[in-house]
């Protein structure tokens, strides 16, 4: 016989209560298919799926046949990111940039000026992602090009690239568009005409929280590397005259931008030096109250391989020392000592740690450091040199970013010396990212090594030389580090006036040096 289940009771002395509904089963979460639509680049895509399925997986997969949410290319809907490229060029162009019109007239097979003499050249990838943004190009317009070969094929046919902003090398050019430039960290990037902007279809679902850039400002640095600073002789008379801080009112706010400035100072501060410093001499002191020029342009690291620190006796060089200790600088290439001198000088900036080192060849021996008595680095003899190559080889074992730098013997042409040459060269190839010439009071071209930067001199930035064009013409070499690599250097170029003050070129100025030193550039 079939027995019946019994009939629930409410146990109670009074009426029967009704029982509580049943609880309902817990239904599955809504799953969706990760995916990318055509023009969505490839790396943001891998990137969006991989973050997102590991943080939910219970929710988001690649599985297809669920609800398709594919990651797109537009501006209207949920916005999951942006995407930045940058129009470059090899890095020995003329030009500087175009408007964001002739980037359109070229897409469409009707080229101007500069772009009627360059063919664009890009990847699929890329290609893909642009054609979302301007429209399908002309037949003819562009030219495909495997990332591999692309630099390359720009150097042989004279191509202009669009590349992503993480793709650049230190041997590009990155060209403005309408003035602004992908490298400059306060860039809109809303007002940036190559930038991609990534969204799935709108309403975005819960737990879709991410941000996809390649272009982080958390993993990106600028420094700012310099050439011959010397407060003295004519200099001094015209800060007598006008003020300490004169000479840096037209070039501080560009100094203070980067993260990191340096300031190759080759003149102790003297609390007794003449003011102003005798024309007609060769002994240099700066008086102590210049200072203030190095503190208004932001000056953070100081290099010491020059000639003349020691002129007025070692003392003042400790006593520079103390001025830079006390505002927080570092200072490399020099110190109180021959072991301090000897040594790399680390910058953490968080994403990427720098190891400065620096020598000097020439001497004579009263600027060069003792084992107790300070100046700079000496490296005539082989061996010594030898030394310094292997303190680049490693700081790079160490994981730093090596940047050095050589007061090396002065020549007043744009080319350098074949020694000059063999020396920077090797530095580069025991793993230094940059090497810099600071003996320049005249402007030098490249050397263009793969992996590395070598400037074999940017001549003055405060110094009385304006005896000729030359001497005149400036560099200061903005060096942007991203993903703890140098990822690109920008030139900008300045002109001596009034024995004191660089001011930023014209473009006439600017482009008659760029030819001068490109044309002496090696790659």
């Amino acid at each position: 016989m079939t027995r019946l289940a019994p009939i629930p009771m409410a146990l109670s002395c009074g009426s029967p209560q009704p029982l509580p509904p049943p609880t309902p089963e817990p239904s599955e979460p809504a799953r969706y298919s990760l995916s990318c639509a055509a023009g969505a680049p490839d790396e943001a895509c891998q990137a969006f799926i991989k973050a997102i399925t590991q943080a939910s997986p219970d929710v988001f997969s690649e599985t297809p046949g669920e609800t398709p949410l594919p990651l797109q290319v537009g501006a209207d809907q949920a916005v999951m990111g942006q995407w930045v490229y940058a129009l470059s060029a090899p890095f020995t162009t003329i030009d500087d940039g175009v408007a964001a019109g002739a980037i359109e007239a070229a897409w469409s097979g009707k080229p101007t000026a500069p772009l009627s003499n360059h063919k664009i050249l890009l990847t699929t990838d890329t290609l893909g992602a642009m054609t979302a943004v301007l429209g399908t190009p002309t037949e003819g317009a562009t030219r495909v090009v495997d990332e591999a070969e692309l630099f390359e094929e720009a150097r042989r046919s004279d191509g202009w690239m669009i590349v992503p902003f993480d793709k650049l090398q230190p041997h590009m050019k990155v060209l403005q568009i309408d003035g602004l430039s992908p490298l400059d960290k306060a860039l809109d990037l809303n007002q940036w005409p190559l930038t991609v902007h990534l969204e799935v279809p709108a309403p975005a679902p819960e737990g879709l929280d991410i941000a996809l850039t390649n272009r982080d400002l958390s993993r990106m640095n600028v420094l700012a590397m310099t050439g011959v600073t010397a407060l003295t002789r004519g200099t001094s008379a015209v800060i007598e005259r006008k003020g300490p801080t004169y000479p840096g009112r037209d070039v501080a706010d560009l100094l203070r931008s980067a993260d990191l400035t340096h300031i190759s100072n080759e003149v102790s501060f003297t609390p007794n030096c003449p003011r102003p410093h005798p024309r007609k001499t060769m002994s240099f002191c700066a008086h102590d109250s210049y200072i203030e020029l190095l503190d208004f342009v932001g000056a953070d690291i100081i290099e010491l391989t020059g000639n003349h620190n020691n002129d007025y006796g070692r003392k003042w060089s400790l006593h520079s020392m103390d001025l830079y200790e006390q505002r927080g600088w570092k200072w490399f290439g020099g110190g109180r000592n021959l072991a301090e001198a000897s040594s790399r000088t680390e910058v953490d900036l968080g994403q990427h740690r720098l190891a400065f080192m620096g020598c000097n060849p020439v001497g004579g021996r009263t600027a060069w450091a003792t084992v107790d008595q300070p100046g700079a680095m000496p490296c005539r003899e082989r061996e010594d040199f030898d030394k310094l190559v292997a303190l680049v080889r490693q700081a790079k074992a160490d994981g730093f970013l090596p940047i050095v730098t050589m007061q090396y013997w002065e020549t007043y042409k744009y080319y350098p010396t074949p020694n000059q040459k063999k020396d920077f060269y090797a530095l580069a190839e025991a793993g230094a990212v940059f090497v810099s010439g600071s003996q320049a009071h005249q402007a030098q071209g490249f050397g263009l090594p793969k992996g590395s930067f070598i400037h074999f001199g940017p001549g003055n930035l405060f110094f009385d030389q304006m005896q000729s064009l030359g001497t005149r013409q400036e560099f200061v070499d903005f060096l942007t580090f991203y993903d703890g690599r140098l990822l690109n250097v920008t030139l900008h170029t300045l002109l001596l006036e009034e024995y004191a003050r660089p001011r930023p070129m014209t473009p006439a100025e600017r482009a008659r040096l760029l030819k001068s030193t490109f044309a002496v550039t090696t790659w």
